[in-house]
């Protein structure tokens, strides 16, 4: 049964945008107990792995079409299928073409007359026969006509009904519209043919980790198709528009495909190493996040922690990067946080803290107030040492010469944190001493466990603290359970 007020749960307290956080100390006991554990404040090169999945499409920069430059009939048709491979030069189908034989036959009759001119002895006539012949051969390569059947026309002299087309690159026909007797204009696309040596992979990645995304990142893909490879390749482009529907934005990948594994249209596994440069960084478990609020403790040694509000940037890992409230070095709590927060957070509610030391500042007025003596405290008790059950405290104060001071108003508080691993919650006892004259002030109370106490007395007069003390106690009897 709870006696009076002296017994306080540490229960979870809600932060107000005030809320007050005090610095804690803990005995080296009470560390064990509740599993304290600290990690250092650290400076490091940083880097993200972001996890995603994505589809496998054609490099839009590796595609091509085939038309001609001249209307004709096509008779024959060698690349029949659709997703046939072909290479570059390889010959697609020939084509009739009226105006094409024309320009060959003039092409033929500018290369015989030259023939006939070549031993002119009038200069001008040979260079006009050339210029003719120049000018035919330039008009075929204009037309599209393959280098290999301007050397044929100029090696056999004839011209023949209708002339092979070439494939203006290497890779596979994804598009096939050309069909034997088809007439065929200027417009007319008869081939699409796409290189899959290159694919692109279009991750997708939520709009709150876009920031992170850079085009040069190394990115790594795998398929269901060959499990355990991996393939490499790099961030290309982010488009820039997020999916309403989805919240993700599309990140543009691209991979090497030499062997042609990676297939239009399938569905892939994509990691983004993302590195992030150097970064101050602590254990996602040394912060303490409310919401509103987001704390760490520090190490100040000899048992104190204070409590420091951070800001966090973005999660790495298993940590957080911080941006404005630690620095590099410093040691913090990264267990228990939850146990020291309610701890401080119940010793400022209750002042069971030693507040700063008075300084010279300015009154109301904005005149200078004079600085405030402070006094020394002496503490013992009765029985000493401390019993668990009924104890009298007795405090005596005197002022910086020695004298005794009376009237002052003097708070004993003890507080045990809490022990989960003993199923105890956290107690606090305190009382108000009464003045016994001499400066010596005495109060009765009642601990409820046997072990270390963190005891804080608190004296002050006319509205202004003139001591405080802060120290461990130990009681002897048996632990509360």
């Amino acid at each position: 049964m709870l006696l009076g007020s002296l017994l306080f749960l540490a229960a979870p307290i809600a932060y107000a945008a005030d809320s007050p956080l005090a610095p804690i100390r803990i005995a080296p006991e009470r560390r064990q107990l509740i599993g304290l554990k600290f990690a250092a404040v650290v400076r490091k090169d940083v880097s993200d792995r972001l996890e995603t999945t994505g589809n496998i499409e054609t490099d839009e920069r590796l595609q091509g079409y085939v038309q001609t430059r001249f209307a004709g009939w096509i008779e024959q048709v060698f690349a029949n299928s659709t997703y046939q491979y072909v290479r570059r030069g390889q010959p697609l189908f020939t084509i009739y073409s009226p105006d094409l034989v024309s320009t060959e036959n003039e092409y033929l009759l500018a290369v015989d007359a030259r023939k006939r001119v070549e031993d002119s002895s009038v200069a001008d006539v040979t260079a006009d026969a050339s210029s003719l012949v120049d000018s035919a051969k330039q008009r075929l390569s204009l037309w599209g006509v393959s280098p290999r059947e301007i050397a044929r026309l100029e090696r056999e002299r004839t011209v023949r009904r209708a002339v092979e087309i070439d494939s203006p690159m290497s890779g596979y026909i994804v598009e096939r519209n050309a069909l034997p007797n088809m007439y065929v204009q200027l417009d007319t696309r008869l081939f699409t043919i796409t290189d899959l040596s290159k694919v692109w992979i279009y991750a997708a990645v939520f709009q709150d980790e876009i920031a992170k995304v850079h085009p040069g990142d190394p990115a790594t893909v795998t398929v269901d198709a060959y499990p355990g490879t991996n393939f490499d390749g790099r961030v290309d482009f982010i488009l820039p528009q997020i999916d309403p529907m989805t919240r993700t934005a599309k990140v543009r990948c691209e991979f090497n495909n030499p062997k042609g594994r990676l297939l239009p249209g399938m569905f892939a596994h994509v990691a983004l190493d993302l590195p992030m440069g150097e970064q101050t960084v602590i254990p996602d478990t040394a912060v303490l996040r409310t919401g509103t609020h987001n704390v760490a403790f520090i190490d100040r040694g000899d048992g104190y922690l204070t409590p420091a509000e951070v800001e966090l940037g973005s999660h790495v890992g298993d940590e957080f990067i911080v941006l404005k409230g630690l620095a590099p070095g410093q040691q913090i709590v990264s267990s228990a946080n939850f146990l020291i927060d309610s701890e401080s957070q119940l010793q400022a509610a209750a002042g069971a803290f030693a507040p700063a030391a008075p300084v010279v500042g300015a009154n109301a007025a904005g005149q200078s107030a004079e600085p405030v003596p402070q006094a020394s405290i002496a503490f013992t008790s009765d029985p000493n040492p401390l019993v668990r059950g009924h104890n009298k405290v007795i405090v005596t104060l005197r002022d910086p010469k020695g004298a005794a001071i009376s009237g002052a108003k003097v708070t004993v508080s003890f507080y045990m944190a809490a022990m989960p691993a003993m199923g105890m919650a956290a107690m606090r006892a305190q009382a108000i001493a009464d003045d016994r004259g001499n400066g010596i002030y005495a109060a009765n109370i009642e601990l409820l466990s046997g072990g270390t106490w963190s005891l804080t007395i608190v004296a002050s007069k006319g509205g202004r603290t003139i001591a405080t003390k802060q120290m461990d106690v130990s009681a002897s009897g048996s632990m509360a359970m």
